[in-house]
């Protein structure tokens, strides 16, 4: 379930038009995005998840499709590429491709808009040291355990990253553990 402040958050963001959701997971924010687009696509890796945000969006026009982020070729631009609790997970080594992807998938005057944890959330988080890029064990209350990529970032430093990635960035915390921001590819002159 959505906390109040991160649904409030995600309704004070630009988010319009056609917009493309990377990794919609089981759809929860798909939903939340529906009524905002002209039209909607939702991508995920994962053919569950998949199966699940079907089921929940079903009656509302969306358009999903299973593929791999990282090796996905957009079919067309959209004004608003959204993506929650995705950034995080993107190894350091891939986000200039990923950035690089992002500005391909956006029409012209489009913009990235995101929520994700903060660097506060290390706190809460298990790091496991032998790892090759940053990751953490997640404990499920199910009783398995899992690992998964974790690369937590700061407004600032965050917003650096992406203004240097040729990207105009505004990053702000939502609250300690959350931040959102929205970005848009710096304009050729």
């Amino acid at each position: 379930m959505h906390k109040p402040r991160l649904v409030k958050a995600l309704d004070e963001l630009p988010i319009s038009g056609d917009i493309l959701e990377l990794a919609c997971g089981t759809g929860q924010w798909t939903q939340l995005l529906s009524d905002r687009a002209r039209s909607l696509t939702a991508l995920d890796a994962a053919p569950e998840m998949l199966r699940i945000a079907r089921a929940r969006m079903r009656g509302l026009a969306t358009r999903f499709i299973e593929a791999d982020i990282f090796t996905w070729e957009p079919d067309r631009q959209y004004d608003t590429v959204f993506f929650a609790f995705w950034l995080s997970h993107v190894p350091p080594v891939e986000m200039e491709a990923f950035w690089h992807l992002l500005k391909w998938a956006l029409a012209p005057g489009g913009c990235v808009v995101f929520l994700d944890d903060s660097l506060a959330k290390a706190e809460l988080e298990e790091p496991v040291a032998e790892a090759q890029v940053p990751t953490v064990r997640r404990r499920l209350s199910d009783g398995s355990q899992h690992l998964t990529v974790k690369v937590l970032h700061d407004a600032p430093s965050l917003t650096s990253q992406l203004n240097d990635l040729d990207g105009e960035a505004h990053i702000e915390p939502i609250d300690t553990y959350h931040i959102a921001g929205v970005a848009r590819p710096r304009e050729s002159e």
